[in-house]
């Protein structure tokens, strides 16, 4: 029971503070629900398939093909391949970690799961059309050209400011 309640520690007291906020004053208590409520129903339709699509990238592609697309000695195709299925990937930023940690099982190299991950985070490619009509062609392809040295140079500090045995140890961690 205690281990419960250590684990849902932080639900009990967001819930704890939104009843708070409630009480304290009611029209904006009912706006933290309202939001609450929302961005839970939002992850509710967005996390399922994402784990759909985790377990079969899991079961369809063999560790060997992964290693050898984006692992250690995959040079530039693997960072472009991070790339290209960051800004592919539909979905919020939360759906990333779960991919990353399959790429993680997968033997994907540290700095293109990095890479992978920035790109999901800023070059989405319904983003850069959105981008394209509402702000013009100058401002979508500035971002995306300052975003793509942007997120290597990140992931190259990353990766060289972490020793082997701190790799080691996140690629244990994933849950996957």
């Amino acid at each position: 029971m205690k281990n419960a309640f250590m684990r849902y520690r932080f639900v009990g007291l967001a819930l704890l503070a939104l009843g708070g906020l409630y009480l304290f004053n009611h029209e904006m208590g009912l706006r933290a629900i309202d939001v609450t409520l929302f961005s839970f129903e939002e992850m509710i339709l967005v996390i399922p398939p994402v784990f759909i699509l985790l377990g079969l990238l899991d079961v369809w592609i063999p560790k060997e093909t992964m290693t050898r697309f984006m692992g250690d000695k995959s040079g530039v195709r693997g960072i472009v391949l991070s790339f290209v299925v960051g800004a592919a990937a539909a979905g919020p930023l939360y759906g990333a970690f779960p991919v990353a940690a399959v790429f993680m099982k997968k033997g994907v190299k540290f700095s293109n799961i990095l890479i992978f991950i920035g790109a999901w985070s800023t070059m989405k490619i319904p983003m850069f059309i959105f981008e394209l009509t509402a702000l013009g062609p100058v401002f979508a392809i500035t971002r995306m050209l300052i975003n793509i040295p942007g997120i290597l140079i990140i992931a190259h500090i990353i990766s060289r400011r972490l020793s082997p045995d701190e790799v080691n140890r996140i690629y244990e961690a994933a849950p996957f």
